[in-house]
Order: C-alpha cells, then sequence, then structure tokens
C-alpha cells in the first residue's frame, strides 16, 4: 500500500482560525456597535451566504464579480463543454457584499416590513482576492441600510449612526470623506468623455491618492483617451471645491443636498470626528446612483467604513424602483487596528481563574463563582493539580488578572501572593 498523504490541519488559504483573545475583541465589538444601531430604530435582519449567480453576475459589483467564488450544478444539470460559460456552468454563487442580499431580501418580503426599512446585517462575506496583510477571502461586514427615504436625511443618519458606533468602540478623530456620483458623471461627461467611458475614467480616477495624478492621466492615456482632454481633465478635478462645485456641474438640488449633509454632520460631531468633500471618492460598486462616504482613520491606508446611495438596485428585482441608502464598517479592518493598537485592552472584563478539587460540591463551587461575575469579573473555573503552582503560572503567562482556591481564598490573589 502507498504513503496516506498527510492532511494539512491549516485553513484553506484566505482563510483564518481565530483564537480566543481576538474573539474576546471581536465579541465585545459586535455587541457594542448592535447596540447602537438598535438604540437609533435599525432592526437586525440575516440573508443566506448563497446567492443565485444570475443575480450576482447581473448586480453592478464593479471588480467584486472578478472575485466570485461560483458553485457548479450539480447532477444532470451539470453540462460541460469548450464554450461552457459561468452562467452555464453554475447556479449559485457565495455573496460578496451585504447590500446585494439586501436588495433581494427586502423584494422578497416588503409586504411584511415597515417603510421606510432601517436593516441592520452583520455577517461574512466572500471574495476570490490575492490574499495578503488584513486581507481575507472571508471576512465580516457591519452593515446598516434605510430603504424607501428618497430624501438625505437617510444620508444623515447613518453617516451620524455609524460615526457613534465607531466612537463607541474606541474610534475618534477619523475623517469621513463624502461626494456625489451623479455630480461627478455629469462633470466627466462636460470634459468630452462618453457616457459609456463614466465607469472606466471613474476606475482611474478612484486610484489617485495611490498613484497620483500623473498616474491617473497615464493610465487615462494609456486606455486610449486623448491626451490633452485628460491633462486637462484631472487638472480641472483637482480644482473642485465644495464652495465652487455649484459653477463647474448643474445640478443644483444636488449640490445644495451634499453641502447640507456635510454641514449637518459636521455640527453633530463636536469636533469629535471630521467630514469633508472629496471629488475623487468614487467607491468601487457600480450600483452607486448618489452620495457616497467613506471614513478613513490615522495613518492606516484603507478605509474603515464606506457606503452610498443605490436607488436602482431593488428596482431590478421587483416591479418598482426603491430608493435606499447603507453604510458598511469594515470589521476586520478595526479589529486589525485595535489588536495592533491593544486599545481593545481598556475595556475588557477582568479574568480571573477559580480552581476547584474533584470532590468539591460543583453547585457550590459555581455559586461562589456567580458572586465574582456579579461583580463584573470573568471567572473560568479550572479543576486543581498535584502541581498547583504550575497551574498558577500558566494562568499568569495566559493573561489572567488574578486567580483563588475554592474553600482556601475568600478574596482574589495576585500571581505574587500565591
Amino acid at each position: 500500500m502507498g504513503k496516506t498523504e498527510k492532511i494539512s490541519a491549516k485553513p484553506v488559504r484566505g482563510a483564518r482560525d481565530i483564537l480566543p483573545d481576538e474573539m474576546v475583541v471581536r465579541d465585545r465589538l459586535e455587541q457594542a456597535i448592535l447596540a447602537i444601531y438598535r438604540a437609533h430604530g435599525f432592526s437586525r435582519i440575516e440573508t443566506p451566504a448563497l446567492e443565485n449567480i444570475h443575480l450576482l453576475l447581473g448586480s453592478e459589483g464593479g471588480d467584486n464579480l472578478k472575485m466570485l467564488f461560483t458553485i457548479l450544478k450539480r447532477g444532470e444539470r451539470l453540462k460541460i463543454d469548450k464554450d461552457s460559460t459561468v452562467n452555464d456552468l453554475c447556479d449559485m454563487g457565495l455573496r460578496y457584499d451585504l447590500t446585494l442580499p439586501l436588495s433581494r431580501f427586502y423584494s422578497n418580503n416588503a409586504e411584511q416590513l415597515e417603510m421606510p426599512f432601517k436593516a441592520i446585517q452583520i455577517g461574512n462575506v466572500f471574495r476570490a482576492e490575492r490574499p495578503q496583510k488584513g486581507r481575507f477571502r472571508s471576512f465580516k461586514q457591519c452593515d446598516i441600510d434605510i430603504i424607501g427615504d428618497p430624501t438625505v436625511a437617510a444620508e444623515m443618519e447613518l453617516i451620524t449612526t455609524t460615526s457613534k458606533a465607531l466612537m463607541a468602540i474606541g474610534f475618534e478623530g477619523f475623517v469621513i470623506k463624502v461626494n456625489d456620483r451623479k455630480l461627478l458623471t455629469s462633470f466627466i461627461a462636460a470634459a468630452g468623455f462618453k457616457a459609456e467611458d463614466v465607469g472606466s475614467v471613474c476606475i482611474s480616477l478612484d486610484k489617485a491618492d495611490k498613484i497620483g495624478t500623473d498616474g491617473v492621466k497615464a493610465e487615462l492615456v494609456e486606455k486610449g483617451y486623448d491626451e490633452a482632454m485628460v491633462s486637462a481633465f484631472v487638472d480641472e478635478v483637482a480644482t473642485v471645491t465644495l464652495d465652487n462645485i455649484g459653477d463647474k456641474v448643474d445640478d443644483a438640488q444636488a449640490v445644495a443636498d451634499l453641502r447640507r449633509v456635510i454641514a449637518t454632520v459636521d455640527k453633530m460631531a463636536a469636533g469629535r470626528y471630521t467630514i469633508e468633500f472629496d471629488f475623487t471618492l468614487i467607491r468601487g460598486m457600480g450600483y452607486y446612483t448618489g452620495q457616497v462616504f467613506e471614513v478613513r482613520y490615522g495613518t492606516y491606508g484603507s478605509s474603515i467604513a464606506g457606503g452610498g446611495r443605490y436607488d436602482n438596485m431593488i428596482g431590478k428585482y421587483s416591479k418598482q424602483s426603491v430608493p435606499a441608502v447603507g453604510f458598511s464598517i469594515g470589521f476586520e479592518r478595526i479589529v486589525g487596528i485595535l489588536m495592533e493598537d491593544a486599545a481593545a485592552q481598556a475595556g475588557e472584563v477582568k479574568r480571573i481563574a477559580l480552581f476547584h478539587g474533584a470532590e468539591d460540591d460543583m453547585a457550590e463551587v459555581i455559586a461562589f463563582a456567580d458572586g465574582f461575575r456579579d461583580q463584573g469579573y470573568q471567572v473560568n473555573l479550572i479543576a486543581q493539580k498535584k502541581k498547583l503552582g504550575k497551574q498558577i503560572s500558566t494562568c499568569e503567562e495566559q493573561g489572567y488578572a488574578g486567580f483563588m482556591v475554592y474553600g482556601r481564598d475568600e478574596a482574589i490573589k495576585g500571581f505574587d501572593k500565591e
């Protein structure tokens, strides 16, 4: 018989195991975020990780559609030939965000939901991208969305609620960037680009903070656009401010709405965070139709939250279009930041070890431990072994705040008092 190949215990590439210490942080953050969301009238729902392949491919998900995890048809339905497409071979895929599933969910359940509908979704999404530090193929998002409100009151509520959630978990001094895709689209068209070129131009412009204006110009010229037109366009974009945008784009209502949102949120911020206009802010999804926003924090290169208005998506699955806007917190990014900064330690419950003997009455042991739990401690019951000293040393190494021996100690002992 040949050798049996050893099966690796490592998770698949792009995924990871999460250890108990990090789960303490993750649970605390999720509970704090959820509490803020619910206090503002949002209701939690859950959608399947699996969605219909036709729905996914027709979702205007931008580059995310290149990173879909798709699932092959089964049995007689699977027919393969050299001309087979994804649609021919697959009938399902894993969701790449939570916005698309919410749009389908609302279309399917609208009659049972209040209007406007304020939704919370917290769950994992999946993208087959190249794994790297801080980026995984399976990761959690925390979304809130308002469906059915066509006014910018929805944008204001989402931005301020998300800001409160971020502050509740220890973030302050962050910057919220805001733009309007309608205004940018009009500006691009006025610069001489065709309507069908807007998406391509946006993709290049979205890289301005990474490759600079010269890099954007070079990329657009490489795509085949006229060099003089490109140069004039990119230079003009850099001159657009909140004060002069009304002179450069003919949409007075959109300009007024943008200014109103920024002024309102700035008033609510009270100096704890800032909000600013950024005409190069795009957001990668093609389904955005109006204002878009993104949160940046400190020196970290990527955003920690983002979203925007997507008024046309629900109309794809129902008889009429329904206005919608959403904001998503990048859960993995904020966990990473807090783990790196060790900021999470400040909010943790003190953890102590309670050692007990094999013959001790467990009802009494548990009741004794509950007395300390009622005081806010996290108590772990541990069966006492012969080498108690070694057990105590292990608990100290694992970060316990102290210990007790049932039947001997009435108060928590420090590790220098055994």
